[in-house]
């Protein structure tokens, strides 16, 4: 790893270091010594964020810029009451031609009190065990709804980007199993939906069972009389 021939102007630039060449404290040693092995910073405002990465060999910085549909706020606060999906564009990059789409999900961890961000590619498996654990038959819809628009989306980038075709296959591959997989547990669902209805219509229903407990009850009644007239005649 080559640190010497880093893209100082550049990095200067968009704060990442400082004129003396040393990091922004915005960064941690952490989160520098990822910058330097290919990791990617991210910055938000609002409803723009825009990623940093070192490229061929920490001399190049490619910079890209995205556009979210809602303002990281208003995720930041809503996804405390609920799971919030949002759609982040590109806006424009230096490397083209790539698609412009990512999906995330926000969801606030209760353990930690923090909002936590997932992609819905990167982090699918993650992400659905998460929603179905929630046990939401409308939120476990509202992620497949979501899915579904992902899956349309990439399903048109594949002609637009033939070049490209073997990646968003990848991701349409990514994308289809989570919806088979929420279509399992939905499936599951209703299967013990069904059974607690049929349990309940046993019950009030069933004229077996009817029979039964007037009989028992008959039966209790004839055993209450009979005890009372026993204590009579032992008065």
């Amino acid at each position: 790893m080559n640190t010497n021939t880093l893209p100082t102007d550049e990095l200067k630039k968009y704060g990442i270091i400082n004129e003396d060449l040393s990091f922004s404290k915005k960064l941690n040693a952490d989160d520098i010594q990822k910058f330097l092995k290919g990791y990617t910073i991210v910055a938000d405002n609002d409803k723009n964020r825009a990623t940093f990465q070192l490229t061929d060999n920490n001399t190049q910085l490619k910079v890209i810029y995205l556009e979210r549909d809602k303002n990281l706020p208003e995720v930041l606060k809503n996804s405390k009451k609920r799971v919030v999906y949002t759609d982040i564009h590109r806006v424009s990059a230096k490397l083209s031609p790539e698609f412009s789409l990512e999906k995330k999900a926000f969801i606030f961890d209760k353990e930690t009190s923090k909002v936590v961000e997932f992609d819905f590619i990167r982090n699918a498996t993650e992400l659905t065990a998460i929603i179905a654990d929630k046990k939401d038959t409308k939120e476990l819809n509202r992620y497949k709804n979501e899915l579904l628009k992902l899956k349309s989306y990439l399903l048109d980038k594949i002609d637009q980007y033939p070049e490209i075709a073997k990646e968003i296959t990848n991701d349409l591959s990514i994308v289809s199993r989570e919806i088979d997989t929420v279509n399992n547990i939905s499936m599951n669902h209703k299967q013990i939906s069904k059974a607690d209805d049929s349990d309940i219509q046993l019950n009030v229903n069933d004229p077996d069972v009817y029979q039964d407990a007037n009989q028992r009850r008959d039966d209790d009644q004839e055993q209450d009389e009979e005890l009372e007239k026993s204590r009579k005649f032992r008065r």
